[in-house]
């Protein structure tokens, strides 16, 4: 697995600007998995990668820290020492569980110079059966999830005008963006549902509204899969169209 991973990032670093390993597809293979993350990790950075620990975390004070600690920032020790975890650039994170347990994770997170991305909107299919619910106070789920990750952000923009709170937004569902953006003026969108799962490039151009850095287009299948439809070396077919891809969310933004 670690193999596969340098491949596909040596074949696509020149084209983007951040991987999103999905943390259980290592964790299933236990230690031997954590450690090809590990690895993985490194040899991102390395390229000048950020990493996105996709792993959509999502628990109180004490519990949400621990996570955070190991993804993201490190385990304090006695004397004043640290045990750092994997010391990914962010982490995904579910907030069903309140504004209380996503501040747990920002106080480790932001002095370690690493950002939340919250599930908001998502992708599947089944996002509406929970997240497009109508609240009795007016709005939906996911527009009430979207305050809380306003109010979190708001606590912490740079100098560009964006927060380190993120928000998912499925790119499979493009109505819900503008709403979203409206909902979330600093927040970096980031936009899983590209290419195996239907979504288009092309339908995201709220997202980019307040800055070309404002949205994240994510794709894995149809990159790491591409030389499948498009022939030719599989690195070079990757390659290929990951950039199609960053051409196309340029020209967006």
């Amino acid at each position: 697995m670690a193999d596969h991973c340098r491949a596909v990032i040596d074949a696509v670093a020149d084209a983007v600007v951040a991987v999103k390993p999905q943390v259980a597809c290592f964790e299933r293979l236990g230690a031997p998995g954590w450690a090809a993350l590990e690895q993985t990790t490194r040899h991102a950075q390395a390229a000048g990668l950020l990493v996105l620990a996709d792993a959509k975390r999502g628990d109180i004070d004490v519990s949400a820290s621990a996570y955070a600690q190991g993804l993201v920032g490190a385990t304090p020790l006695a004397g004043g020492a640290e045990l750092p975890g994997l010391g990914a650039d962010a982490l995904t994170v579910a907030p069903y569980m309140g504004l209380d347990t996503l501040r747990s994770f920002a106080a480790v997170a932001r002095p370690h110079q690493a950002a939340l991305i919250v599930l908001v909107r998502t992708s599947n299919p089944g996002a509406a059966d929970l997240e497009d619910e109508p609240l009795a106070r007016g709005g939906t789920v996911w527009e009430r999830v979207a305050a809380l990750v306003a109010q979190l952000g708001a606590e912490h923009v740079g100098a560009c005008g964006l927060t380190d709170v993120g928000a998912v937004l499925g790119a499979t569902e493009p109505r819900h963006l503008a709403r979203a953006r409206e909902l979330l003026q600093h927040s970096i969108f980031l936009l899983p549902g590209v290419g195996a799962q239907g979504g288009r490039v092309e339908d995201l151009a709220p997202a980019f509204a307040p800055h070309r850095a404002a949205g994240l287009v994510t794709a894995s299948r149809s990159i790491v899969g591409a030389h499948e439809q498009q022939g030719g070396p599989p690195a070079a077919a990757a390659a290929a169209e990951a950039q199609r891809l960053r051409d196309a969310a340029w020209a967006l933004g």
